[in-house]
């Protein structure tokens, strides 16, 4: 059988969106955002032509520390109340070895656009889950600096470092569903 693009979306209960940032200059904090949502076009036979795109509900955010949550809801960080969601938009996709990808996009946090690049490892190949559905799943991470999308925010500590790092590391974990039925025999 011949190989055609398929549409999927992001499922949700399925996929995460999570991050680490130094604290203290000592550990790293963690948390996730439990609202992803979005399209991928997948085409196995030209990963090249696939696209992404994804939302991610700011709101969501959870750092296990309430009051931290609230903090990085406010205007100093994400600020949820003008800002409810960051978007990725692809803009490029590249096979970067087997089973692995680069993908290429429009990052937009707090309405500051900057091009990131995810490196994926997947997708992986179309299963048939027990209800009929189509699924793929792919992991993606990248580094990005958070005073690049107007994070600047942070505490000077008696010892001349800062409070909370600016590098962020991004960790992707998606699980999608085909809108459509394959072509691919996968």
């Amino acid at each position: 059988m011949i190989a055609v693009a398929t549409e999927y979306k992001i499922d949700h209960s399925h996929s995460s969106a999570t991050f680490a940032v130094a604290h203290l200059g000592i550990s790293k904090v963690k948390g996730e955002f439990a609202d992803v949502q979005g399209t991928i076009e997948y085409d196995p036979a030209n990963p090249a032509a696939s696209k992404v795109e994804a939302v991610i509900g700011v709101a969501s955010i959870a750092t296990r520390d309430e009051a931290r949550d609230a903090h990085l809801k406010s205007a100093d960080f994400f600020d949820v109340e003008k800002f409810p969601t960051m978007t990725f938009v692809s803009t490029n996709v590249e096979v970067a070895g087997e089973d692995k990808l680069r993908v290429t996009g429009n990052f937009t946090i707090r309405d500051v656009t900057k091009s990131i690049v995810l490196d994926v490892d997947g997708p992986t190949s179309e299963i048939k889950d027990p209800w009929g559905v189509f699924r793929r799943a792919a992991a993606a991470r990248t580094v990005i600096s958070r005073k690049d999308f107007g994070m600047t925010w942070n505490s000077l500590l008696e010892t001349g470092g800062l409070l909370v790092g600016d590098k962020v590391e991004i960790s992707l974990e998606i699980e999608m569903m085909a809108q459509t039925q394959s072509d691919s025999g996968n």
